[in-house]
């Protein structure tokens, strides 16, 4: 990869390129009809044309809305809905699955390069399929827009805890112009990020993921430094990679970490992994073994930022601070402030477990798409709660002890279990059902299903699965499923979760 180019393994552009075509796309957005504010779906895995696509929303004006590729229909269509996304542009192959969702709406195809194909599996005739226009043939017909920063907003959507999916829209701060979005995302890169003119950024991290999204979006936004995409992760390609771009800054999650290293000793000693400066990860539990495993390796490059969709990146601790304090989730940064609240709202002294509530104003404001209250009842004097449970050291430290939401992270993905309830409390063979998280040395947490049959129904497996299959994605579907005679309920009627979950936690050395 030569210096200042946007690059996947199909392609390499210079940076002056990628804005010329992204300029383009902003023209052809707006060709369609896109005017500022409105919302524009985005439904493809990484690509060099995803990054492009990504950068013409930004200068359009124009809100983009990142979608989960691996959604089955009908919650698309709930986030289409929702956002208000009339525009759609996907992956050829990926239409198939949610042609249901993408009726009445202006669908704009995107033919996928030959690594994606590759490690994807996907067939010339997959990939070619459909009649909707192609992004590129719009593009090239577009005269592009002028050279000036229109970035409005991003909204990311999340599974609602409520079982309808959570439209979380990042606005600027009030009064900040969109020149202003740009000013800040280069304050912020080389000052939380150590991005610096000539690095060399990699992700193989979904980037209809906010953090890794994010990330490459600073890297673009950083005009003297490249940015590299990988189409999925594949522990051997993507060290070989590392060696051969000389990557210098890249996003890497705990499962990541955990496959590479199951890799054979000699396998790991091949690669010449000393570009690399900086490696970041967000989303997901960090096992403590893990992050020792990684930083014996590769030494001491690793951070660990906490972060919500809602506020942005919060907090972040190095790898000697981590040996030093392990399970900190690092301390604030660029000027924000935590603290701690009892479930009164009485602001609690260090040390002492409660509610974290964060302000970050560095990232701008947020609200959310179906919850226009949302936000008020999260928020103690300008900082708002991220749903975690914890404590400060006296140095400023945080240490997580629970998550108060009754959410699943795995792999890096957040998974709301009233979504998954929801739909299987539909079957008409499932009298009562709770679903939760049990720990995963790979993922993080699995998702685990405790079911109560209908009488007369002899519990099935199979045919629970295939109820699943076309409701809800694969990733949400439960790894285990447990046949109850009946479920724990308290005197509240709730059932009582704790009982269920703790078989499997104890003894995993984390909390619930």
């Amino acid at each position: 990869m030569s210096a200042h180019t946007i690059a996947d393994p199909d392609a390499s552009i210079s940076r002056d390129d990628l804005e010329l075509l992204a300029r383009k796309g902003a023209a052809a957005l707006g060709n369609l009809g896109a005017e500022p504010d409105d919302a524009v779906a985005i439904i493809m895995r990484n690509d060099l044309a995803s990054v492009e696509i990504m950068r013409a929303v930004a200068l359009a004006g124009v809100v983009g809305v990142p979608l989960n590729w691996h959604g089955a229909a009908q919650e698309v269509s709930d986030i289409l809905d929702d956002s208000k996304s009339n525009i759609v542009i996907i992956h050829r192959d990926l239409i198939p699955p949610i042609a249901s969702a993408l009726e009445g709406k202006t669908v704009i195809g995107v033919t996928p390069p030959p690594a994606l194909k590759t490690a994807y599996k996907i067939s010339d005739e997959a990939a070619a399929t459909g009649s909707a226009p192609e992004w590129s043939d719009l593009v090239e017909a577009a005269e592009p827009v002028a050279d000036r920063p229109r970035m409005r907003a991003m909204m990311r959507y999340t599974s609602g805890s409520t079982g309808k999916p959570k439209g979380i829209k990042r606005l600027p701060k009030k009064g900040a112009e969109p020149q202003d979005f740009y000013a800040t995302m280069r304050h912020i890169a080389p000052n939380m990020f150590f991005y610096r003119p000539d690095a060399r950024f990699m992700t193989a991290a979904p980037l209809y993921h906010s953090a890794p999204s994010t990330l490459a979006a600073m890297a673009v936004a950083m005009e003297d430094m490249s940015a590299y995409v990988l189409p999925r992760f594949e522990p051997i390609s993507f060290l070989e990679t590392i060696e051969r771009e000389k990557i210098t800054h890249i996003y890497l999650v705990p499962t990541m970490m955990t496959r590479l290293l199951k890799l054979p000793e000699d396998v790991k000693a091949k690669y010449d992994l000393s570009s690399v400066e900086f490696c970041v990860s967000t989303g997901s539990p960090w096992p403590h073994d893990v992050k020792v495993a990684m930083i014996d390796w590769w030494g001491p490059v690793f951070w660990e930022t906490y972060g919500a969709s809602e506020i942005g990146f919060m907090t972040m601790v190095s790898s000697q601070e981590a040996l030093d304090r392990p399970g900190t989730a690092g301390r604030i940064q660029l000027g924000g402030s935590i603290r701690i609240y009892s479930p009164e709202g009485e602001l609690l002294p260090t040390g002492e477990v409660g509610d974290i509530h964060v302000r970050m104003d560095v990232f701008g404001e947020f609200d959310y798409s179906n919850d226009p209250e949302g936000r008020q009842h999260s928020e103690i004097d300008s900082h708002v709660s991220v749903g975690d449970m914890g404590w400060l050291d006296e140095d400023g430290f945080l240490f997580i002890t629970d998550r108060k939401k009754d959410m699943i992270i795995s792999g890096g993905a957040n998974i709301f279990p009233t979504e998954i309830e929801a739909v299987l409390i539909d079957a008409p063979f499932i009298q009562d059902v709770a679903v939760f998280g049990a720990p995963d040395p790979e993922f993080g947490e699995k998702i685990v299903a405790a079911v109560q049959a209908m009488p007369g129904w002899e519990a099935n497996e199979a045919e629970m699965r295939d109820w699943l299959e076309g409701r809800l994605a694969r990733f949400k579907h439960p790894r285990i499923i447990d046949f109850h005679d009946a479920l724990p309920r308290e005197d509240s009627g709730k059932i009582f979760k704790p009982r269920l979950r703790a078989p499997y936690w104890e003894g995993a050395g984390r909390s619930i």
